[in-house]
């Protein structure tokens, strides 16, 4: 059961509507290693994960996906608001808007749209947290490009505060994956079925 509380995780008050910023921003909704993804990953991973207190932490993280999520559609939303057809043609917007004007669409500042292709759900604990692992770095990665590429003061404090709660997942999911090994039986630490010979 989730309660929804009808505001942003961290306030985005973006002052100056800026399409070109939107066209490589929009890879955190929905691009490869983007906020869409790491929610689904974990809200399905969680089904496998054998040990409570894992299963509500991959509950806990993917439920803060969705509201990073909302935060990054925000930041789109406000980025592409009340554009002319001049601004949206100077920053190269044309291509985007012409499919989906300034609605926010899960899609990747390739192009790519938005597909479960780009998660890893594997049923196995130490492969589905090693993942785990991964997509928080590489979405760290991503904010740290969009903040070289970013000189929106509004823009980037929203960023860094994402930035900031991939490090702290990676740092939970790493704890994660040291008491699963912990627990497991020396001789058959990879394989989670006890009749695995």
């Amino acid at each position: 059961m989730f309660v929804y509380e009808k505001k942003l995780q961290y306030p985005v008050k973006i002052k100056n509507p800026n399409p070109a910023l939107a066209k490589f921003i929009v890879s955190q909704y929905g691009g490869p290693d983007g906020e869409l993804g790491a929610s689904m990953r974990y809200l399905s991973q969680r089904f496998s994960m054998p040990y409570p207190e894992l299963k509500g932490l991959l509950t806990d993280i993917g439920t803060e996906e969705l509201g990073h999520i909302e935060m990054v559609g925000t930041i789109l939303h406000q980025l592409t608001r009340e554009m002319t057809p001049e601004e949206i043609k100077k920053a190269g917007f044309d291509l985007y808007f012409v499919d989906h004007t300034a609605g926010v669409y899960p899609t990747a500042a390739s192009g790519f749209p938005w597909s479960a292709a780009s998660i890893g759900v594997k049923g196995d604990p130490i492969a589905d947290l090693n993942e785990d692992l991964a997509a928080e770095q590489k979405a760290r990665v991503t904010y740290d490009n969009i903040l070289r590429l970013s000189d929106d003061p509004d823009v980037n404090d929203v960023i860094k505060f994402l930035r900031e709660r991939e490090v702290v997942h990676y740092q939970r999911f790493g704890e994660a994956l040291r008491r699963t090994l912990e627990r497991l039986d020396e001789k058959n630490v990879y394989a989670m079925n006890p009749a695995f010979p």
